[in-house]
Formats: structure tokens, C-alpha cells, sequence
């Protein structure tokens, strides 16, 4: 039967179509002219995460899930054991350390620790302590190591906060490791001049009247000093998270890096001295996280104090809930 009229032939034009178009493929390609290449996957740019101050482990940084001391039983000093190789306990209300390279490892206390020996190692211990002392005391002892510990004051002896969790008191110990460590409830978590302060938990801080309150400080010094990759939480006004003063001498040679800060008077004290001139350098800030968990501005005033742009490093720290960086400021303030 013969095809009606008007009827399409779609199967042999169609054919015909893909056929020229090849042809002209063809040609086209041996003129030289090429065909555009595939289009790029357009690469995203990494998500800053934000609010880590809410749940500080979830970004990495420390908190209560990853810091202290590891499951497993304790002894009481002085109730279930008074001495132990190169330590013991003096009747006179405190731990004496004085055995170099002595290991104090998973004990509970109400009692200060006295550090007078080098290469010692305090670890997974439970520190109760309370009113106007010191948790563990540093007295040139070198290369010491305090690692996942907790340490915290009012708990054991009642109310009252403890007065400095662990400091050197001479100003003149170095090595000293500051490791892992979960500290509350203290005036000031960490006060040290020289050594590496990384991966604690400070925060719920201490404050009776007349207290200044500080996360980590140091007087001076200008041996290295690295704080690093802490979660440290001042809910006060009063005060810091981080600070470098010059009480003593110039601030030189600090690392304040990639730390999880908020509150305070100011978060961070960078060590300069408007009235000492040119005395704090080779101190860097960076990477840093601030939150505004307890104060609009990162600390009651603000996130940075005494900083000099000279010789010195500001860069890479924001804003936690934001993901917006912070300025260093451009004059010494406080």
C-alpha cells in the first residue's frame, strides 16, 4: 500500500541529519578547530565551622569528653598511701616530689603538690584543692610534665575557689609540659613563663574579692612559651583568657596559636607596655578562636589588649560565631 500523502519518512531524515552533522564534526576537527572542553567541577570552598564554643569537641578542641584523667581506680594520699618512689607526704599539709624523674600516676587528693625535682611526670591524678593555694607547685623543676589531670578548687574543702591550679613559682623552671589537663574552679588555671601549655579544658573559673583571674598568664620571661590548641573560659570581667604582662621583665618568644578563648576583662593581654617601650616581640597570635558566649565583645571590654604590631604577629584569629576575623588593634591599649 502506498505511503499517504504527507506522510513523514522520520527514521530515514533523522538518519540523514546525524550523518552531516558527523561529516561537519569531522571537518571542523581537521581545520584545527577544537571543540570546548568540558566545563570544571567548580571546587567549594571548605566550611568554617561555627559555634564551637557550644560543644567545644565536636571542632576538636578540648572539653570535658577528651581532657582529664582515664577510667580506672584511684589511691588517696594520705588515706590510703602516704610515699611512693621519689614523693611522699609531709605531715605539715602538703606532697613533696624531690626524687628527679619520679612518677605520681592515678592518685586523688585534697592535698598541694610541691614540685622540687627535674624530669617528674604527674599524671592521671585527681587534685582537690581549695582558699588561697596552689594545686602543684613548680620550684626549678625542670622538664617537668603535667598531663590528664583535674585539678579544681571549692569541690573537697567547700566553697571557696583555689588560688592558682599550677605555677612556677620562681619564674625560672623550664620544659615544663602542660598536657590534657581539665582545670576549674581556680582563680588562675596556669601560670608559667617558659615551656608548652596544649589541649587543656580551663574554664568555670574562681573569683572571691580582690582576685585577678586568668586562664593561662605569665609575668614575664623570654625563654619559649607556646599555648596551644586549649579550650580556656573566663566567665568573669575581670581580667583574661590568655595574658602576657610585664611584671617582672619583657615579654618575648610566645606562640598563642589555635586556642578556643572567651571572657575576661580582655580575652587576650598580648605583653606590650606602652610605658616600657619596645620590650614585648616575637610573640604571635594566630589561628585563634574567640567566642561571645559571655560578652558581646569576646571579653567585657573586648577581645584584645596590650598588643604591639611591631615584631609581633596577629593574624588568622576569628570570631567564633561568625567566622569574621578579628583586627588586632592598632595602638598598645591597657
Amino acid at each position: 500500500m502506498p505511503d499517504r500523502p504527507g506522510a513523514m519518512a522520520g527514521p530515514t531524515v533523522l538518519t540523514s541529519l546525524t550523518g552531516l552533522l558527523a561529516a561537519v564534526t569531522l571537518l571542523l576537527s581537521g581545520c584545527g578547530v577544537d571543540s570546548p572542553p568540558p566545563r570544571a567541577a567548580t571546587a567549594s570552598a571548605p566550611q568554617v565551622p561555627l559555634d564551637c564554643a557550644t560543644a567545644p569537641h565536636a571542632c576538636g578542641y578540648p572539653d570535658a569528653t577528651n581532657t582529664g584523667i582515664a577510667p580506672g581506680p584511684l589511691l588517696r594520699v594520705p588515706q590510703d598511701v602516704t610515699s611512693g618512689p621519689g614523693w611522699h607526704y609531709d605531715p605539715r599539709g602538703w606532697i613533696e616530689i624531690d626524687g628527679p624523674g619520679a612518677v605520681f600516676d592515678r592518685k586523688q587528693t585534697h592535698l598541694g603538690l610541691d614540685v622540687v625535682a627535674p624530669d617528674v611526670t604527674i599524671s592521671n591524678s585527681l587534685i582537690l584543692a581549695s582558699g588561697d593555694t596552689i594545686a602543684i607547685s613548680l620550684r626549678r623543676a625542670h622538664r617537668v610534665t603535667i598531663r590528664d589531670n583535674e585539678i579544681a578548687g571549692g569541690e573537697a574543702l567547700g566553697p571557696e575557689r583555689l588560688g592558682v591550679a599550677i605555677k612556677d613559682i620562681f619564674s625560672d623552671t623550664t620544659g615544663i609540659r602542660v598536657l590534657r589537663n581539665e582545670i576549674r574552679y581556680a582563680s588562675t588555671g596556669v601560670q608559667i613563663d617558659a615551656g608548652l601549655i596544649e589541649d587543656n579544658y580551663i574554664h568555670d573559673l574562681g573569683l572571691v574579692d580582690g582576685d585577678h583571674v586568668n586562664g593561662t598568664t605569665s609575668n614575664a620571661g623570654v625563654h619559649l612559651l607556646e599555648i596551644r590548641h586549649n579550650t580556656i573560659f573566663n566567665p568573669y570581667e575581670q581580667t583574661d583568657a590568655v595574658s602576657l604582662f610585664q611584671d617582672f621583665g619583657p615579654q618575648e618568644n610566645r606562640v598563642i596559636a589555635d586556642n578556643l578563648l572567651a571572657g575576661g576583662g580582655y580575652t587576650i593581654y598580648g605583653g606590650a607596655n606602652p610605658g616600657l617601650g619596645a620590650t614585648a616581640r616575637d610573640i604571635r597570635v594566630t589561628d585563634n578562636r574567640i567566642a561571645r558566649i559571655f560578652f558581646p565583645n569576646g571579653g567585657y571590654y573586648g577581645p584584645v589588649a596590650a598588643w604591639a604590631a611591631d615584631g609581633n604577629v596577629w593574624e588568622g584569629n576569628i570570631w567564633d560565631d561568625t567566622g569574621a576575623a578579628i583586627p588586632a588593634p592598632v595602638e598598645a591599649d591597657g
